[in-house]
């Protein structure tokens, strides 16, 4: 049974029919990182789909174990290959695209990451530490501010925001920013251009590009309102709207300002606990899914 057909409708499915339903979906602004693993989980199983397509299409008659198995001979881990030419013509194709993902990631990693050694250079020579703040401050009369992920993380705040801010307002921004840190951000927005530029043009991919960056963002407000007021964030976000953040680093304005304050001061109910379990669960069995129809080809 050639199983190549299926794969590659269950990978048009998730690829272009999936993403516009978790769009016009409430939950995702309600749990923002259950949203965040939702879309990597469907990233994970259209590419694990498209890998199998192409493993099925050089050997229809490819099962789990015969997979698994040639896998482990093209690793020089002992046996032959349970396949002819075509089925290794296929884990090549299957290897180019896994270091395709791989070379996208690292791409974007090490750009941002080369940006963000630069910028803290410059900060080194311009920049005053407020320990008060627990952030970096340099004078511009712009009200900005921004963290610089990574092994070295920083967080900025600009001369204009402290003298415009509150108290409780700056501290709202410092602790929307270490949020990003601690979550690592920055990686998880690495995997999502990684996933765009290997699919370009494919819905799923844009989608994902585009949403991954403002629900973080979401994620980092909810982390920020469990210690200041909704008011403190969305005068801060308000303020700080028009504040541009450098290439590598993350910042509590931008674009997504509006979608967010709007979830800022008309809060709406928090996610219960069930749905969080639920999509937790979908997130880890969605990837599983085109292995049990390989499992079920080759009992076909």
């Amino acid at each position: 049974m050639n199983a190549a057909p299926a794969f590659l409708g269950y990978a048009a499915a998730v690829g272009v029919l999936a993403p516009p339903l978790l769009l016009r979906s409430g939950w995702p602004r309600r749990a923002p990182l259950q949203a965040v693993a939702a879309w990597f989980a469907l990233a994970a199983s259209f590419s694990l789909c498209v890998a199998l397509a192409v493993l099925h299409l050089a050997d229809p008659g490819a099962h789990l174990h015969g997979i698994l198995y040639s896998c482990r001979a093209a690793l020089g881990l002992g046996g032959e290959p349970d396949g002819g030419a075509g089925f290794s013509w296929g884990l090549v194709a299957v290897a180019v695209l896994l270091a395709a993902h791989l070379a996208g990631f690292a791409h974007h990693a090490v750009r941002a990451r080369a940006a963000r050694a630069r910028h803290r250079d410059v900060l080194d020579k311009v920049g005053r530490p407020s320990a008060r703040l627990r952030a970096t401050v340099v004078e511009h009369a712009e009200p900005a501010a921004y963290c610089l992920p990574g092994r070295r993380p920083r967080i900025v705040v600009s001369s204009g925001a402290v003298d415009v801010l509150t108290r409780a307002e700056l501290g709202a921004v410092v602790e929307h920013e270490r949020a990003h840190i601690r979550g690592r951000h920055h990686l998880v927005l690495a995997a999502a251009h990684a996933f765009a530029r290997v699919f370009p043009g494919l819905p799923l991919a844009r989608h994902l590009r585009e949403q991954v960056p403002l629900l973080l963002e979401m994620a980092a407000d909810d982390r920020a309102l469990r210690r200041s007021p909704h008011h403190a964030l969305a005068t801060a976000m308000f303020t700080l709207a028009a504040g541009r953040a450098p290439r590598g680093a993350l910042a509590v304005g931008g674009g997504s300002v509006v979608i967010r304050l709007k979830r800022v001061l008309a809060p709406g109910p928090a996610a219960h606990p069930a749905l969080r379990c639920t999509v937790g669960t979908g997130a880890l069995m969605a990837p599983l899914l085109p292995v049990l129809l390989t499992c079920h080809a080759g009992l076909g």
